[in-house]
């Protein structure tokens, strides 16, 4: 972010949206998550899976040797549902769990050879689908999307999500807000 010194995103001050413009940005929202998930949700229905089994899939595959309690933060269900998907992910191969050296009580998950499988699978479609996006909107609307998605996260979980930033010299650094 251009100028800002901090790792806080600043409210805008400066903008004054009316009900209708809300309810555009709120109705695009909608449409793009349905399509966003839809393709993906064509592949998980083949394996029996949802939408809980490709979060955890995902964030698994992001955070390995993750703890469950770290997964349970980040995607926010019950211990009931997670237990519930994590058992069928890890009985049918794609999550493996491992018991930490130094608590033993902690179990650590990280991705099969056939858990990475299926996550690249689902990922290509959608980094697929965001690639284009980004083209047709063009190269200058890529930050501003990203921080108005950021902005919509509750500000308590940002710092779980890595942002990789354009160095001058153009190699990418990956901060972390929060």
């Amino acid at each position: 972010m251009a100028g800002d010194q901090s790792d806080e995103i600043a409210a805008p001050t400066d903008i004054h949206l009316g009900d209708e413009a809300l309810r555009r940005a709120m109705e695009l929202l909608f449409f793009a998550y349905r399509d966003f998930t839809g393709e993906a949700d064509q592949i998980l229905a083949d394996f029996g899976f949802g939408r809980a089994h490709h979060r955890t899939i995902y964030f698994i595959g992001r955070n390995p040797r993750i703890s469950v309690s770290e997964l349970l933060e980040i995607l926010k269900i019950t211990k009931q549902s997670l237990a519930r998907v994590l058992g069928q992910l890890i009985d049918e191969g794609y999550v493996g769990q491992h018991t930490d050296v130094v608590d033993r009580r902690r179990r650590l998950l990280e991705l099969t050879v056939k858990g990475h499988h299926l996550e690249k699978r689902l990922t290509e479609k959608q980094s697929r689908r965001i690639a284009e996006a980004y083209q047709a909107a063009g190269a200058s609307s890529v930050s501003g999307f990203c921080q108005v998605l950021l902005s919509i996260i509750d500000e308590s979980d940002r710092h779980r999500v890595a942002v990789q930033e354009r160095a001058g010299d153009g190699s990418t650094n990956q901060r972390r807000f929060g």
